[in-house]
């Protein structure tokens, strides 16, 4: 389609099922069509993907996403692949494929099918691929995650350097650059690599007001604090970070002693037990996952209540990253991090034997943490300026979400103070950063002092009467402000900007705050709005659950085969008292409605009259006809007795994609023939062993079963008959 025959909002709801655009994206997409360079600057959920995603399906030719993992890359091409009938309309080309493949993914550029084709950078180096993309019709060139070009990135790629010359062998072709996470540093480095000075900048507010921030001194009494913390998110999903794969495992065996269910994920794992434990967290089978960095790229779980850093994170990108995991679905998400000056030593330890510019940068980075970690001014604030953004500390969405500004601290005026910070700065004519300006004014000689004579200045020990601390948190306050910045070519160089001047000749109030004491109290009144995040009726859940039991008692069946929990939670929510409204409940389908529906309707009813309740009005949920047009293609190919595999792949689905549509198409009510496929796996007798632990359990978690069977039947022959199982006694 020529880009001036495009609807983007018909474009959108064909391929995506969305009605409108969320945030810039729309800006975004029209800017891409109209065949401008574009940069992308969004934070992580923000609908990245969908930016370059529409563009491609809607424009002529194909497009190419340069992408860092090949994990990534995966998940992304199977999402595509659902929203069209074409399991060739996106591809990758890398090194997991071999000959055969890559001949068919030729085959379908050359024959327009094509739209995306999803690429790592070192295959771009590949002469025959270059020749053969030149010979097709190309919309644009898209790189993710290109903060990866950036040595200032939290996540640097050397490969990513080289692909400017690349993209020039591809001729002359619109640049789409995409990251999520950007200081102005590394906006300019991007800009600066990829050629595109002229490119519209799109930037998306970082600020999750959602998020709760706080920080705590790391004391040896941390694994008894974060037990005491998890245990007030009883069954709610969470994630620790550590920087050692063996503080992973050590956190992980003293969660699961303490009786919390908790899996670890780092790269010393095999990739299959990797993929198992992220299976394990996703399907809600594990409350926690104590992982190193290697977890989370890709991970889409909109329901993690806390992020907790077990280790201070290596910089503010990483931070920002790794805490946006938490309340994806706009509910609280609370961001704990531990801090200790030990291990940012240790840190600076790490980095000594690497080559002296990559060093100075990562100290660079490393200050800035520590800035984050000691400052006593809005934590929000703080971070949503080291992206480049401003933020109303008292009126801002989400001002109160962190522990300075729950618990704010003494203030007191530094006016003076100020005005003997910037004439330092002035009198060593802006060459100086941070720590030589405060050895200034305290007093202390180094080697860069004694060369420029700075001892010898009347400035000198000016500001002796406060030490290092008070000067570096002073610092940091004032360059927030926007009175000094930190310059950009010779990053950490301390320059006046021009508020600051004025400031020198008309000095007016500057209220300090003074450094942060740390109290060990977790706030309450976040928690309990963390656990408010789904507000669901307690007193009615607990009374549906005794419903429930009683109804699975009279049947001879686990209560979970009646209705599962989830769906008990959203009855709590939503208080259906007709047929109509039960069936528009979370996994409840009008078969599941008809069959147990009356006695929870009539207890529902009755609760809602005696306590006068006033029910939500907005009861119907649409389904989307993507979901009811896959659930028809599973059942009916099941009824042909296909094998799984050949179903999962003529919807672009790996196994673990499927048994998940099949779990929710048996939970909502609906029967499915797999007896077929489990006869060819288990006997008869597993089978009867498997089917009674069921019908005896009183949960239908795949971790009490790999606990029962201790190694006997692996997950995907549980989950299979656990499908199996429903099917036929509950639907």
């Amino acid at each position: 389609m020529k880009s001036d025959e495009i609807d983007l909002h018909k474009e959108l709801k064909k391929y995506f099922g969305f009605n409108q655009f969320k945030g810039l994206q729309e800006q975004v997409v029209k800017n891409i069509i109209s065949g401008n360079n574009t940069f992308v600057i969004m934070p992580t959920g923000g609908g990245k993907s969908l930016c370059y995603q529409l563009p491609a399906l809607s424009l002529e030719g194909t497009a190419i996403v340069v992408s860092p993992l090949i994990a990534l890359m995966k998940n992304q091409v199977d999402a595509i692949r659902s929203l069209s009938s074409e399991i060739g309309v996106a591809h990758v080309l890398n090194s997991s494929l071999n000959k055969t493949e890559i001949a068919k993914v030729k085959e379908d550029i050359k024959s327009g099918i094509t739209k995306l084709i999803y690429v790592a950078p070192e295959s771009l180096t590949k002469d025959e691929y270059i020749d053969f993309l030149n010979s097709v019709k190309l919309s644009f060139i898209a790189i993710d995650e290109a903060h990866c070009i950036s040595e200032w990135g939290h996540d640097f790629r050397p490969e990513y350097r080289n692909l400017r010359n690349i993209i020039r062998k591809l001729g002359d072709i619109p640049i789409i650059g995409l990251t999520a996470t950007a200081t102005p540093k590394v906006q300019e480095d991007i800009l600066k690599n990829l050629e595109i000075p002229d490119a519209k900048v799109f930037k998306a507010s970082f600020n999750r007001a959602n998020l709760f921030y706080e920080i705590r001194p790391k004391t040896k009494n941390v694994e008894s604090d974060i037990i005491r913390f998890i245990n007030q998110f009883k069954g709610k999903s969470g994630v620790i970070y550590c920087l050692s794969r063996k503080k992973v495992e050590e956190i992980t065996q003293v969660l699961q002693v303490n009786g919390i269910s908790a899996v670890a994920y780092h790269a010393g794992l095999d990739a299959k037990t990797r993929a198992k434990h992220q299976d394990m967290f996703l399907m809600e089978d594990v409350d926690v996952v104590v992982a190193t960095i290697a977890f989370g790229m890709g991970i889409d779980k909109p329901d993690v209540r806390f992020v907790i850093h077990h280790d201070i994170p290596k910089s503010l990108e990483s931070y920002y990253q790794e805490t946006g995991r938490a309340g994806r679905d706009g509910g609280e998400g609370y961001c704990l991090a531990y801090y200790s000056y030990k291990d940012i030593e240790k840190l600076e330890k790490f980095m000594a034997g690497k080559p002296l510019a990559e060093q100075e940068i990562g100290f660079a980075l490393l200050q800035e943490v520590v800035a984050y970690a000691e400052t006593s001014m809005s934590r929000r604030k703080f971070l949503l300026h080291y992206f480049g953004e401003e933020f109303d500390e008292f009126a801002g969405d989400g001002w109160d979400m962190d522990d300075n500004t729950r618990n704010p601290k003494t203030k007191v005026e530094a006016k003076d103070e100020v005005v003997k910070l910037l004439k330092v700065i002035q009198a060593t004519k802006q060459t100086y950063k941070s720590k030589e300006i405060i050895y200034t004014l305290v007093g202390k000689i180094n080697s860069v002092i004694k060369s420029y004579k700075t001892d010898l200045h009347e400035l000198f020990g000016s500001g002796k009467e406060h030490d290092d601390r008070y000067w570096m948190a002073l610092i940091r306050q004032v360059m927030v402000s926007g009175m000094i910045s930190k310059d950009i070519e010779t990053y950490g160089v301390l320059k006046i900007t021009e508020k600051g001047n004025n400031f020198i000749n008309n000095p007016y109030s500057f209220m300090m705050t003074e450094d942060h004491e740390y109290s060990d109290a977790i706030d309450e009144s976040v928690i309990a709005n963390a656990k408010s995040a789904n507000v669901a009726d307690e007193v009615l859940i607990s009374m549906l659950k005794d419903l429930r039991k009683k109804v699975a008692k009279k049947l001879g069946v686990p209560p979970f085969v009646v209705f599962q929990d989830p769906s008990l939670e959203d009855m709590a929510l939503k208080y259906p008292i007709k047929m109509d409204e039960l069936v528009s409940v979370h996994g409840v389908s009008d078969g599941k409605a008809k069959k147990y529906g009356k006695d929870f309707i009539d207890l529902i009813s009755k609760y809602v009259e005696e306590n006068d309740i006033i029910r939500p009005d907005d009861l119907v949920v649409k389904s989307t006809g993507a979901n009811s047009a896959l659930k028809l293609f599973i059942i009916q190919s099941l009824d042909r007795k296909l094998p799984l595999t050949d179903i999962a792949a003529a919807k672009g689905l790996d196994m673990e994609g499927l048994m998940k549509e099949m779990e929710m198409i048996v939970y909502s009510g609906t029967k499915l023939n797999i007896k077929y496929w489990v006869d060819d796996i288990l006997d008869e007798d597993q089978q009867e062993e498997i089917y009674d632990y069921y019908m005896d359990s009183q949960s239908d978690a795949i971790k009490d079963a790999l606990k029962e069977f201790d190694g006997d039947y692996d997950i995907e022959e549980l989950r299979l008959m656990r499908i199996k199982f429903i099917s036929e006694v509950a639907n």
